[in-house]
């Protein structure tokens, strides 16, 4: 499965966004043009879906607070939505499921994060409306998703399970922007792909070299001198990439 399909409205720097999606997709722009915000988007549903310590609260706090996460122009409508559809192949006209989640913040009281909406398409039928009668029995319960909990996700659970896969990896230039957290520690879903080596080290060789292959021809778009790209590791089993380069002087070297 993919996500065909994202909207937004006051996330970030996007003020509005609408975007269809292939099953290889390139973002490209300026520095602070918010590719990294877009991408953003992803890493959040996940956070909130996670099993092992996720959801809304978190989410939200990892990132400072809500006004970190909404737009600077989002004046009289705070709301942060964001919506997804999720499609089998991008070809497909009607998407599997839909997810859409809005955010504002409490009025009174602690100011906590809460939901304005919660809804869940499976195919064209909605099958989940809120806020429901329970919510506004009770407003604590908007302060949690139904994404993110085990006893009311059951209808929908296979779009907890496939945004809890995402990985995202963001290796510059984050690893200079984050160094000293990276002292001997593994941040945590390793964002940043200090575990890279360690996914290569546990794979088959067939599968390792098939994508140091690709990895290799990637490269050499950006780095023509690139020869050849191995795996290999040291006397003490500890993994490393090998890159050999080609060796070029132009005629009438200097």
């Amino acid at each position: 499965m993919i996500v065909s399909r994202l909207t937004l409205k006051n996330w970030r720097n996007f003020r509005e966004a609408d975007v269809r999606l292939r099953e290889r997709q390139f973002i490209v722009g300026p520095n602070a043009s918010g590719k990294s915000n877009l991408l953003d988007v992803f890493r959040f549903l996940r956070d909130i879906a996670k099993s092992d310590g996720g959801g809304l609260q978190k989410a939200i706090k990892i990132r400072g607070d809500l006004s970190k996460v909404r737009c600077l122009s989002a004046r009289r409508d705070t709301e942060i939505l964001i919506g997804i559809e999720i499609a089998e192949s991008a070809d497909d006209e009607t998407p599997k499921w839909k997810y859409e989640i809005g955010i504002k913040q409490e009025t009174a009281g602690h100011r906590r994060p809460v939901l304005s909406r919660e809804r869940v398409w499976k195919g064209e039928k909605k099958i989940i409306d809120r806020p429901e009668t329970s919510d506004e029995e009770d407003p604590a319960r908007l302060t949690q998703t139904f994404l993110e909990q085990i006893n009311e996700n059951q209808k929908f659970r296979e779009i907890a399970e496939f945004l809890e896969k995402i990985t995202y990896l963001h290796l510059v230039p984050q690893l200079l922007r984050y160094a000293q957290n990276f002292q001997n520690n593994l941040i945590e879903d390793d964002p940043f792909g200090q575990g890279f080596l360690g996914k290569i080290a546990t794979s088959s060789k067939r599968t390792r070299d098939a994508r140091l292959s690709q990895i290799e021809k990637a490269i050499k778009i950006a780095v023509p001198k690139l020869k050849n790209l191995s795996f290999e590791k040291d006397e003490s089993g500890k993994p490393h990439l090998k890159a050999l380069y080609s060796h070029w002087r132009p005629s009438g070297a200097w």
